[in-house]
């Protein structure tokens, strides 16, 4: 018999746990996003963390072995060849992705841009690798005189397209992202990812809005969402879930605007009555501090979703099972900003377990999808393995 009814998954973006023994190649050996960020801080503060056995995965400073955790705890191994996050969560639910997405350190070429000006009606500026608020605050007085579109990209493989929103209004910023993305989909231009970027305010105050949108391409086939979804299981997706999956296999998709969102309506969802799977994505720890080299402020994210755990374990019922795991790690004090290419931790509670197993080095991502398969009765993903049967 299932011993679970709901699963609750979050994904804690870019929080790594060290190098993975392929990490030269992606040109991130000697990272450890969380080890980085303790020694930088001192010690981190997270006595929930630790007594889910945080520490028993990797020694960090501030953060104790436990004896008796009260969840089951390892790390996974990317198999992917990538250390985005697309690649990350695909692989999570039970994808492995062989062929990389293409990215663009230089820029988009004329062969795309042009057209793309052409189809738009407006000029592009910009079309350069940048930080999103760096790139609005160098080219957005411009962007407000001429109506050009800021398009630009990162170490990921996204297409984005920044404009203020009394420029160009929403509708036509989406639109515009709607021809990006088709014009993205064939070899030559391929892109995972077509990123709406509107923003606000007035030049040296501008701030981004809540109204991003994403446009992903599809996962390549189905994964364990789709399959929850195909047995009439409930399949929520909270936060940017729905974006990285293009909505494959989301019964219901929930917008969050920030962490602390993420995990009031993570509760919330906890508190409604489902039958299946809720998906969380935390994107601050990324996007806020790991892309920005901030250890400080990504230490001090740790600690306030740390404080919050205590609700999430209150909202669990009986047999439901708490999966905290990442996507790829993003080690603020690694050169550049991009992601890297990490161990990310795994912790598995239940108020029904014991809690205690050392999960340890798990083959693939996959295997969290594959447990979930497993719970749930559903088919089996191609890659991962479940350790629902060493859970106590």
């Amino acid at each position: 018999m299932n011993p679970f009814k709901r699963v609750a998954l979050i994904v804690l973006d870019s929080v790594g746990i060290g190098e993975l023994p392929d990490s030269e190649k992606f040109g991130d050996r000697g990272t450890n996003t969380l080890l980085h960020i303790s020694e930088q801080i001192n010690g981190l503060h997270v006595p929930n963390l630790e007594k889910m056995g945080l520490g028993n995965i990797f020694p960090l400073q501030g953060v104790k072995k436990v004896e008796q955790p009260i969840a089951s705890f390892g790390k996974m191994k990317e198999v992917s060849v990538g250390k985005d996050t697309m690649t990350g969560h695909w692989e999570i639910m039970g994808l492995k992705i062989d062929i990389p997405f293409k990215t663009y350190p230089n820029g988009f070429p004329d062969s795309l841009i042009k057209p793309f000006e052409e189809r738009i009606g407006r000029k592009v500026i910009g079309n350069k690798p940048a930080s999103g608020t760096e790139i609005i605050e160098e080219l957005g007085e411009e962007h407000m005189k001429t109506g050009a579109v800021i398009v630009y990209t990162s170490a990921d493989s996204v297409f984005q397209v920044a404009a203020h929103e009394e420029i160009v209004l929403l509708d036509e910023l989406y639109r515009i992202c709607e021809i990006a993305r088709e014009m993205t989909l064939d070899e030559e231009h391929a892109v995972g990812r077509v990123i709406a970027r509107p923003f606000i305010g007035t030049p040296g105050h501008f701030t981004r809005t809540a109204n991003r949108h994403d446009y992903a391409v599809k996962p390549p086939a189905k994964t364990v969402m789709n399959y929850l979804a195909e047995s009439g299981l409930d399949s929520i997706a909270v936060g940017k879930i729905s974006d990285i999956y293009s909505g494959e296999g989301v019964t219901q998709a929930i917008k969050t605007k920030s962490n602390m969102d993420g995990v009031d309506k993570t509760v919330e969802g906890l508190k409604s009555d489902f039958h299946g799977l809720l998906f969380t994505n935390l994107v601050d720890f990324d996007m806020l501090y790991g892309h920005r080299r901030d250890p400080i402020g990504y230490g001090k994210a740790i600690e306030e979703f740390d404080a919050r755990l205590p609700e999430l374990f209150a909202a669990l019922k009986e047999d439901d099972l708490l999966i905290l795991t990442a996507d790829h790690g993003n080690d603020p004090t690694h050169t550049g900003t991009d992601h890297t290419r990490e161990y990310v931790p795994l912790l598995v509670y239940s108020k029904k377990l014991n809690g205690g197993v050392d999960l340890g080095i798990r083959g693939t991502f996959a295997d969290v999808g594959a447990t979930i398969a497993d719970i749930f009765d559903v088919k089996k993903p191609e890659y991962g393995k479940s350790f629902l049967q060493v859970l106590k």
